[in-house]
């Protein structure tokens, strides 16, 4: 019985290895190409998504220092601007200030101007008003020397002295 058990398991063990063969063959005839393909396959589809991801990766960095340069770019302008609105607001601020003080100089100028003006009208008509009481004293003083024929004479003599001189 011992050699019809290892006749018999030497039988099952070559038509088991003959089974096994056999199912190798019908794997890589049918089985193993689809396999190999469809792993190929795959394998090239990972390596196409890491290619495109490393791609995208380097795209999305480029877009990023392209956004920083914006920026930079935008903040720079921004200071231009902020430092020329100052600029322009302390020139605006001078300007203004100077046409002010040339204008306050202006009116003071005409208001001296026209204060000499009154000034001298003044004055004229003081000196008009005085001339005007002086000849009114002066013709009542001498009417009232001119009365005498004698105060006449020494009026006229006195006259004639004083122009000679």
């Amino acid at each position: 019985m011992e050699k019809l058990i290892s006749e018999f398991s030497f039988g099952l063990f070559f038509w088991q290895l003959f089974i096994f063969i056999g199912l190798i063959l019908l794997l890589k005839k049918f089985a193993w190409r689809p396999i190999l393909d469809a792993v190929n396959e795959r394998e090239t589809s990972i390596k196409d998504a890491l290619s495109s991801a490393d791609e995208a990766r380097k795209e999305i960095a480029s877009l990023q220092e392209d956004n920083q340069k914006i920026l930079q770019e935008a903040r720079a302008e921004r200071e231009a601007l902020l430092k020329e609105a100052r600029t322009s607001g302390a020139d605006l601020l001078a300007k203004a200030k100077e046409d002010a003080k040339l204008e306050a100089d202006k009116i003071l100028s005409q208001a001296q101007d026209a204060i000499q003006n009154e000034k001298r009208a003044a004055i004229n008509e003081l000196k008009n008003q005085v001339a005007q009481i002086s000849l009114e004293i002066a013709e009542k003083v001498i009417e009232g020397e001119l009365e005498d024929k004698d105060k006449q004479t020494n009026l006229v003599e006195k006259l004639l002295k004083d122009a000679s001189l």
